[in-house]
């Protein structure tokens, strides 16, 4: 298996985990019964998988293997509203520097379709680290009062995301 295909495999295991740990935060916010919060995570949470399967279909489209992955559990057990939500900003953080690599591989490769891919991977995670960075400050801000996390968050939903709109397909189909 060539290293970018090898290197796209491991990065759909990555993305479900972190769809994973996604449902998982969720979950604790809706024990919580912070509909709002536990809302944005299971959004979060499709989105991930989402990019897992934008992933696969590449690289079917490229006839290149693809390796469906397990993931192991993720962290399910917070401590309070805070601790989730910088969870989730250092997954973004980390999960833009897979992309990263995966794209200065496909460069070192010359794999130029590949890297034109991954550009849109990037933008989608510049957005994702500003507002999750956005979210944890009004977490951290409004620990002692959760309802104002939920205000914010209702006040803040809204109308599609337009880098979605150039999202690249996945696998499957709009699911």
């Amino acid at each position: 298996m060539a290293r970018l295909t090898e290197a796209i495999n491991e990065q759909i295991a990555n993305e479900y985990a972190a769809s994973q740990q996604y449902v998982a935060i969720a979950v604790h916010c809706d024990a919580l019964t912070l509909p709002q919060l536990a809302g944005h995570f299971y959004r979060q949470a499709v989105e991930e998988r989402n990019h897992a399967m934008m992933l696969v279909q590449y690289l079917l489209d490229a006839d290149d293997d693809v390796v469906v992955p397990g993931v192991a559990a993720p962290q399910a057990g917070f401590a309070d509203v805070v601790e989730p939500v910088r969870l989730a900003l250092e997954q973004e953080k980390r999960v833009t520097a897979q992309i990263s690599a995966l794209v200065q591989l496909a460069r070192e490769e010359t794999e130029l379709v590949a890297e034109q891919f991954l550009h849109w991977f990037l933008q989608e995670q510049r957005e994702e680290i500003a507002s999750m960075s956005a979210l944890l400050a009004v977490c951290e801000r409004s620990r002692d009062n959760v309802m104002l996390i939920e205000d914010y968050l209702a006040r803040e939903a809204g109308g599609a995301n337009a880098l979605e709109a150039g999202a690249p397909p996945a696998a499957g189909g709009a699911l």
